[in-house]
């Protein structure tokens, strides 16, 4: 199933997704079809389910700009990018590493966007002001 969208570009954006086109030798839709789609990364069920930051109360967005992983997941995350590093990282850690890396992007995203959030709200002062 597809959806048809209206979006707006920049004129430069527009220009290099054109002029990319035609060196691929491909249509505009199908070049910029595939930068969203490489561009987005997977969201985890559990993320898509969460509420949207901006409907929870002051307290729920101050306690999520703290959010971290829980120690045993950063600590077999380091291990693990070590051992990436270092050439010995089996297929199964691999696809452990990955799970990791998810839940550490989601939570991240979801600590900066409160962080965001609670500088609009003016619970926190605008970092680096």
């Amino acid at each position: 199933m597809s959806n048809q969208i209206t979006i707006t570009l920049p004129d430069d954006v527009y220009q290099k997704a054109e002029h990319f086109a035609r060196l691929a030798n491909r249509d505009l839709a199908s070049i910029l079809v595939d930068t969203i789609q490489f561009s987005i990364p997977p969201v985890s069920q559990e993320a898509a389910t969460l509420e949207p930051v901006s409907a929870l109360s002051d307290v729920q967005v101050l306690a999520l700009t703290e959010l971290q992983m829980n120690p045993e997941e950063d600590s077999r995350l380091s291990e693990l990018l070590d051992r990436q590093q270092a050439g010995m990282i089996t297929e199964l850690e691999h696809s452990e590493l990955q799970a990791l890396m998810q839940i550490y992007q989601e939570r991240l995203l979801r600590k900066a966007t409160a962080l965001s959030e609670a500088v609009k709200r003016g619970l926190i002062k605008e970092l680096g002001a």
